[in-house]
C-alpha cells in the first residue's frame, strides 16, 4: 500500500507563484491546494485534512500575521511563512504567534521541500492522524451536509447553520448572539433561548450516532463549544 500524500495548503495572493510552487511540490509526492484569499484559506482548513500551511504575509483583507494567530486559535498544524517582507519584526512576531518556520523570498523551492519534510518529521504530523481527527465532524458547506463519524445528520436549515458555525470554531466557544445573528435561517427577532432549543435538537441527533459522549458543551455566560476531544 502506498503511503498517503502530504497535503499542503498554500495561502498566497500571487497565483503564478502559487502555481509554480504547487507544481514543484507535486513532483515530490505532495497534494497541494492554494487560496489567494486568507478568508478562503481559513475556511479550507476547516474542510480538508491538511498537514502543513505555506503562508504569505502580504494578503488582501487580512495581514498574514493575523492569519497565523487565527490558525493557532483552532489548530496546531505546522505553518511556514513565505514572505518578501524583510522586516525582522515580521519574523519575530510570526514565530511568537506560532509559525514553525520563516522563509524570505526569493528562495530555492528545493529548500522549501527540505524544510517541509523536516518540520513534519519533527512535529510527527501524519496524514493518518489528521484524517482520524477530521472524520469526527465533516462539513460540506456548498452541499449543506454535515457528517458525524461518516454519518450524514438529518438537520433543519437552522440546525445546519448553528452546527456549521460550531464546527468552524471547533474547540472554541461561540456566543449565543453570534449563533443567532449570523444564521441565515433564524429570524433576527427570535429569542436567544431559541438557540438553546436548536442546540438541544442537534445534541439529540448527534446522540443517535454516539450516545456515549457529549460533543456540544455549554460555556457559562457565553454560549457553546463543540469539541472533538472526548
Amino acid at each position: 500500500m502506498q503511503p498517503d500524500k502530504m497535503k499542503i495548503l498554500i495561502i498566497e495572493d500571487d497565483p503564478e507563484l502559487a502555481m509554480v510552487l504547487g507544481a514543484y511540490l507535486q513532483k515530490y509526492g505532495m497534494d497541494v491546494k492554494s487560496a489567494e484569499d486568507p478568508y478562503l484559506g481559513l475556511s479550507m482548513l476547516t474542510q480538508y485534512p491538511f498537514d502543513l500551511v505555506i503562508l504569505d504575509l502580504t494578503l488582501p483583507g487580512m495581514d498574514g500575521l493575523e492569519v497565523v494567530e487565527k490558525i493557532r486559535q483552532k489548530s496546531d498544524i505546522p505553518i511556514i511563512i513565505s514572505s518578501a517582507r524583510d522586516d525582522i519584526t515580521d519574523k519575530v512576531i510570526g514565530m511568537e504567534r506560532g509559525a514553525d518556520d520563516y522563509m524570505p523570498k526569493p528562495y530555492d523551492p528545493r529548500e522549501l521541500v527540505t524544510r517541509i519534510k523536516t518540520i513534519l518529521r519533527r512535529t510527527g504530523t501524519t496524514n493518518a492522524k489528521k484524517k482520524e481527527d477530521e472524520k469526527l465532524f465533516e462539513l460540506d458547506l456548498p452541499g449543506r451536509v454535515i457528517r458525524f463519524k461518516g454519518v450524514p445528520l438529518d438537520l433543519t436549515a437552522a440546525e445546519f447553520d448553528v452546527l456549521s458555525m460550531l464546527i468552524q470554531h471547533i474547540n472554541g466557544s461561540v456566543s449565543r448572539e453570534q449563533l443567532l445573528y449570523e444564521s441565515e435561517h433564524i429570524d433576527d427577532e427570535s429569542s436567544i433561548k431559541n438557540i438553546d432549543v436548536i442546540i438541544s435538537r442537534i445534541r439529540h441527533k448527534i446522540a443517535q450516532v454516539d450516545k456515549d459522549h457529549s460533543y456540544i458543551k455549554p460555556v457559562r455566560g457565553v454560549g457553546y463549544l463543540l469539541t472533538d476531544r472526548v
